[in-house]
């Protein structure tokens, strides 16, 4: 009998607060099958046979090791509620005769009851939907469907061997925590309200500036090289300075609202008032929180999205044409010399034998450089490149007088090193230029890029410079001197259209990719040659691959945080009830109705419930910018796109946030109105 004792204490305790544990169970269960399917995934033989396996793979990789660090972060948050709503249970038992190591009998009980359900209901359940994840990753990456189903067992052990490491601390932490306390602090810890914390003010103004310095840092870069370098440094910024506002703020909301005697001497807002200054820094860092999951939605969804139903739009951003093959010329001389007309003439003969004829065929020839631009100098030295600022990175692209003309139709005049110049993605205002020791005269411009390449699709910004010779490039036609060859490129481009199925035209594509080969293979007097290859038909399902893990991987991670959001306004709602109702109960005595009460509420949810949500789409609207320039490096180059799906999922995840706050509001009212 003895022996059941507390096992039986456990339960009865677990059952008459379930309306605490029961939210906590859930949220155990959520994170542990949410980790089997992902773990589980990457162990898809499916998924490992399958054209862009490996760019799904290494998603699905990084996904499971962001929910194994969350449900860290998350449990062990939610555990603090739940054990600070027990305190004054286990400081009852204390009174009652319990020690402290008895009292540790009944918390281990409870944290083995909620280990075992949460481990067994959660692999439960991640095994029953592990296959219809599977099928709809399948369909987002446009890989052929398996019906086949499959249990690792790899997935099974890791995931036992995580979160059975991750009970086990839980269960120490509320151990620590019940033995430093002593039962009278139990007792009176639900009544025990918040200190103002000291140098509000200094707090406040540190987190506006860290926020204002991120949101400037956001709206001012101009490479999508210098996004992706500052990115998860303003996100931390960004977070670091939503805990100190929220923190300070509510201090400073609360002394504002209690100033206002027209607005805090009315019953509909004096409980609430005085509710959130009991609790100031607790409600902060609750709301803080509840912001940041809000962002991290916003932010993964907006952006999964805009990849996933733009990916099209991408796939014919980076290949213009069907297929393309660009070949890397040595030297100077190559440009000019029999190499270009052989591999035109192998190319001819590939088509006749496959009895194909190439449409919308684009041919040229052009050289092109990465420098770092100072005013008009260009310093094409690779080894400064990677050492200054990424926001002066410019690709330059030099194309003939002659074959301008072949390309446009459009014949220009120029003479020595005269040179005609357009921009893409920067400006350009000046009339001379100077790129290493080559120094041009810009008289003239022209209306677009002439190289439609894959170089069009380059996120770096580029200008585009007609020359009248390419013999102006002599400077860099130094092939036995590395850095001069690696510093220019010197490149014949031939793309077109297949207007054939995929499988038709890769065939095509293998058999002109074999013929420059062949070419190269019987020539003797090249050292070196590079190729840059692509087929819409080949890479399509790479981008598929890659776009569709991305939005999948979106999805789960965005229902990961918006439960998480949810359970966080739950047991604030359930734990702030608890400490308010005794205030209510008085109120009620003293005249405050039903209805009273529910105005009260209401009071509350206008005034501190929907900051989270307003700052998350403040902090949206000022990381956009850094996300479009990523955006831009995956050849995602519709503004307007974009803005239309992060717009609408901001509106999306508004209404959810609404329906939770809803939701969570009516447990709150049944508990202050009891």
């Amino acid at each position: 009998m003895k022996t059941l004792f507390y096992p039986r204490l456990a339960l009865t305790g677990m059952r008459k607060n379930r309306k605490l544990y029961l939210p906590y169970i859930l949220s155990c269960i959520g994170m542990v099958m949410m980790f089997y399917i992902l773990h589980a995934l990457s162990y898809s033989e499916v998924l490992k046979n399958a054209k862009g396996a490996a760019t799904v793979g290494t998603t699905l990789g990084l996904g499971k090791y962001v929910i194994a660090a969350f449900s860290v972060l998350f449990l062990f948050y939610t555990n603090s509620f739940l054990t600070r709503r027990r305190y004054k249970e286990f400081g009852l038992y204390s009174i009652l005769g319990m020690d402290k190591r008895k009292i540790g009998r009944v918390v281990i009980f409870e944290s083995l009851f909620v280990a075992i359900i949460a481990l067994a209901v959660g692999l439960g359940l991640g095994i029953a939907f592990s296959k219809f994840a599977e099928l709809g990753l399948l369909n987002a990456a446009s890989i052929d469907i398996d019906y086949r189903f499959r249990i690792p067992p790899k997935a099974i052990t890791d995931t036992l061997l995580l979160y059975g490491i991750i009970f086990l601390l839980l269960m120490g932490k509320s151990l620590w925590q019940v033995r430093r306390q002593n039962p009278l602090e139990l007792l009176r810890s639900e009544n025990a309200g918040e200190k103002p914390p000291k140098g509000n003010l200094i707090i406040g103004l540190i987190g506006a500036v860290i926020l204002i310095a991120a949101y400037v840092t956001a709206v001012s870069i101009k490479s999508p090289l210098s996004a992706l370098t500052v990115f998860f440094v303003a996100v931390l910024a960004v977070i670091l300075a939503t805990y100190l506002l929220f923190i300070s703020g509510s201090v400073a909301l609360c002394r504002l609202l209690k100033k206002s005697k027209n607005y805090y001497y009315k019953k509909q807002h004096f409980v609430s008032v005085s509710s959130m200054a009991y609790r100031m820094k607790r409600n902060g860092a609750g709301l803080a929180s509840i912001c940041i999951l809000s962002t991290m939605v916003l932010v993964m969804i907006s952006s999964s999205a805009s990849l996933y139903f733009g990916k099209d739009q991408s796939i014919r951003s980076t290949y213009p044409r069907d297929c393309e093959i660009d070949v890397d010329l040595e030297t100077l001389a190559h440009f000019n010399d029999d190499v270009i007309p052989e591999l035109r003439a192998a190319y001819e003969k590939s088509f006749a034998d496959n009895g194909f004829t190439p449409k919308n065929l684009y041919e040229t020839r052009y050289a092109y450089i990465t420098a770092a631009q100072n005013g008009t100098t260009f310093n094409p030295d690779p080894s400064s490149v990677g050492a200054i600022n990424f926001d002066d990175v410019r690709q330059l692209l030099f194309v003939s007088a002659a074959d301008y003309e072949a390309l446009t139709g459009e014949a220009v005049s120029l003479k020595g090193n005269e040179a005609f110049l357009h921009t893409d993605r920067c400006r350009y205002d000046y009339q001379t230029l100077t790129v290493g020791d080559v120094a041009l005269s810009i008289t003239g411009t022209m209306k677009e890029n002439p190289v439609k390449t894959e170089s069009e699709a380059f996120f770096v910004p580029t200008l585009a410079l007609v020359v009248s010779d390419y013999d102006v490039l002599a400077p860099f036609d130094k092939p036995e001197d590395s850095y001069a060859f690696a510093m220019m490129t010197f490149r014949y481009a031939y793309a077109y259209d297949t207007g054939l199925p995929d499988e038709e035209a890769e065939e095509i594509f293998a058999d002109q990719y074999d013929a420059m080969n062949n070419v190269f293979e019987n020539r003797s007097d090249f050292d070196g040659w590079g190729c840059y290859s692509g087929c819409v038909a080949t890479a399509r399902a790479d981008f598929y691959g890659a776009y569709g893990s991305l939005f999948f991987l979106g999805i789960i991670l965005s229902v990961v945080f918006i439960f998480a959001a949810a359970m966080i306004i739950y047991y604030k709602q359930i734990s702030e009830g608890y400490e308010d109702q005794a205030r209510f109960g008085i109120m009620q005595k003293v005249g405050m109705t039903k209805a009273d009460i529910k105005k009260s509420i209401n009071s509350q949810v206008l005034t501190v419930f929907f900051a989270p949500l307003l700052l998350a789409g403040l902090h949206l609207a000022f990381a956009f910018p850094l996300v479009w320039k990523i955006l831009q490096m995956f050849s995602l180059t519709n503004l307007w796109f974009v803005i239309g799906v992060t717009v609408a999922a901001f509106l999306l995840f508004a209404a959810f946030y609404a329906l939770i706050y809803k939701l969570t509001a009516r447990a709150y009212y049944k508990i202050v109105a009891e």
